[in-house]
């Protein structure tokens, strides 16, 4: 069975400005409280720039919504997914797709996806409350982990606190393919992220 690729539909950066005005939270205010420099979420609100799914979370939580309110894709209703059958999505504008692992259930806290990502991809640096690892199942990228450059293969993993500054690129001409496991609190309020979309990682 061909897998089913689900798109967000609805543009990202209508939704945050309407919502940040309906809060009357200023730019700065807003950039303050989700962790990102105003330069960048002013151009994620004029549609020039799409946030990894990492920071899409954070902006959420700075907007008080869960990430339902950016994302349009079915989540998983059982807690076995398959390989062929399981959902792909992407946030509108981003070339990187994800698969959602994990399934939502009462005390669940972890986040778990397989980031399809395009050759020259570069994400932006984040940091943020929670932990996160990463298993590269396919290719290789450069992770940046407190300014230093970790270059990674197949079969390689890294785990480290969402706090320290950290972003990742795939300087090949290759597709990769990550594992992302993580628990990035704004991920997991409000009951989770009940997908109905590939955190920055990327973060």
């Amino acid at each position: 069975m061909a897998r089913e690729k689900q798109k967000a539909e609805r543009q990202l950066g209508p939704l945050i400005r309407k919502r940040r005005k309906q809060l009357g939270l200023t730019l700065q205010a807003l950039c303050d409280s989700a962790g990102v420099s105003v330069g960048y979420l002013s151009q994620v609100e004029r549609d020039n720039a799409t946030p990894s799914l990492g920071t899409l979370a954070q902006i959420a939580a700075a907007l008080d919504v869960t990430l339902e309110y950016f994302i349009a894709a079915p989540g998983p209703t059982e807690s076995l997914t398959r390989s062929e059958t399981r959902p792909q999505f992407s946030l509108n504008g981003s070339s990187i797709g994800y698969e959602n692992l994990a399934t939502d259930f009462p005390g669940a806290e972890l986040s778990s996806y397989i980031l399809h990502v395009p050759a020259g991809y570069t994400s932006e640096v984040v940091s943020h409350e929670g932990e996160e690892i990463i298993y590269i199942l396919d290719g290789e990228i450069e992770q940046t982990l407190d300014g230093q450059v970790i270059r990674m293969k197949a079969g390689d993993s890294l785990h480290y606190s969402g706090l320290r500054p950290h972003s990742w690129t795939n300087p090949t001409d290759k597709p990769v393919r990550i594992l992302w496991t993580g628990t990035l609190a704004v991920l997991n309020r409000k009951g989770g992220m009940k997908l109905p979309e590939m955190a920055q990682l990327e973060s």
